[in-house]
């Protein structure tokens, strides 16, 4: 069953973004004191970033509360970068919604994985190479 999406903007496309930034670069910022609270900001900036991707590729993002179907969406807008979000989403729940918090090896690689996402992102808007002359 296809998922629920939403056509997006230039303005969704670029606030969002926006927010992808923000929350990554808090979650780096509080990461050493707060590895719950960064843990949380970094899935809200691969989230974010994930639906600049699908913006920019398919014109449209994932809307919802099943996150799988936003993971399905970026691997059509960009296959390479899917797995980055599902590592995001593996580690959401205990994260945001336990009394656990994450181990060293998930926040490092949640930290790895909103990078990866918001550097795709932010690549989306960057006009294509100019043709190398022969």
């Amino acid at each position: 069953m296809a998922g629920r999406t939403r056509s997006c903007s230039d303005a969704f496309r670029l606030g969002r973004l926006k927010k992808a930034t923000e929350f990554l670069d808090t979650a780096l910022l509080v990461a050493g004191q707060k590895p719950d609270a960064a843990t949380n900001l970094f899935v809200l900036a691969g989230i974010a970033a994930a639906d600049v991707i699908c913006c920019a590729r398919l014109g449209r993002y994932a809307v919802g509360e099943n996150h799988n179907e936003a993971a399905a969406l970026l691997k059509q807008a960009d296959p390479t970068v899917e797995k980055h979000l599902r590592t995001l989403l593996g580690v959401k729940t205990k994260a945001a919604y336990t009394h656990l918090t994450p181990t060293t090896d998930e926040r490092k690689k949640a930290k790895r994985a909103a990078e990866a996402l918001a550097e795709a992102a932010r690549r989306t808007w960057l006009p294509p190479a100019p043709p190398t002359a022969p």
